[in-house]
């Protein structure tokens, strides 16, 4: 029997493992209760579903890293903080790596049977509503997620970003205007695009 054989079944891997059991708990418990909340949180700010994916997987991963620092009562407020930044960066290669997607594919894919017809205005207006909330700056997008999607009070919010209650309002009120421009804005692009399309194939 080799020497790290012997290692890997003494008391020092014993204890080891001993007090690493608490932390699997805590982790778990942590993981159980926040997932849809990480994963929720990551979609809202503007990853599509595969990005939101892989980046939930990042998040956790911190927080087992990070699992000490992590203060009871804190738990939401750190991993809003992990999301904030790993959204940050995954926005920025989902936006290197975009391309435009076969959208009778995707529908096919999504729900067969169902009326494409309805499919496709539903997900024209969702992915309306995700280029918006990305469009706006992470710090204005947090806040609003935060209070109109996951319904945390002014306070609440003001904890988990660890900022002030008047920046909390402050936030909301300019998150709220910058949405409503750029939706209005998407919402008038398309109808123009529709248009344009519609023209050319009565023209054809």
């Amino acid at each position: 029997m080799r020497a790290a054989e012997l290692v890997l079944d003494g008391p020092e891997v014993a204890a080891a493992e001993t007090r690493r059991a608490p932390a699997d708990v805590r982790l778990r418990a942590l993981f159980e209760a926040h997932f849809d909340f990480v994963w929720r949180s990551l979609r809202r700010l503007g990853l599509d579903d595969a990005a939101a994916d892989d980046a939930a997987q990042r998040v956790w991963i911190v927080a087992a890293q990070k699992l000490e620092r992590i203060g009871v009562g804190d738990e939401r407020s750190f991993l809003f903080g992990v999301v904030l930044r790993v959204a940050s960066e995954a926005r920025r290669a989902q936006e290197r790596r975009r391309d435009v997607q076969d959208e009778a594919s995707l529908l096919a894919a999504e729900a067969p049977g169902a009326d494409p017809g309805e499919l496709l205005d539903a997900r024209r207006a969702r992915a309306l509503l995700d280029r918006a909330r990305a469009a706006l700056p992470l710090e204005l997008g947090a806040v609003l997620v935060l209070h109109e999607l996951e319904e945390l009070s002014s306070p609440e919010i003001a904890r988990v970003l660890g900022i002030p209650l008047g920046t909390v309002a402050s936030r909301l009120r300019r998150a709220r205007e910058r949405f409503d421009v750029i939706a209005a804005e998407l919402v008038a692009r398309a109808v123009a695009d529709a248009s344009s399309d519609e023209a050319g194939r009565a023209g054809r």
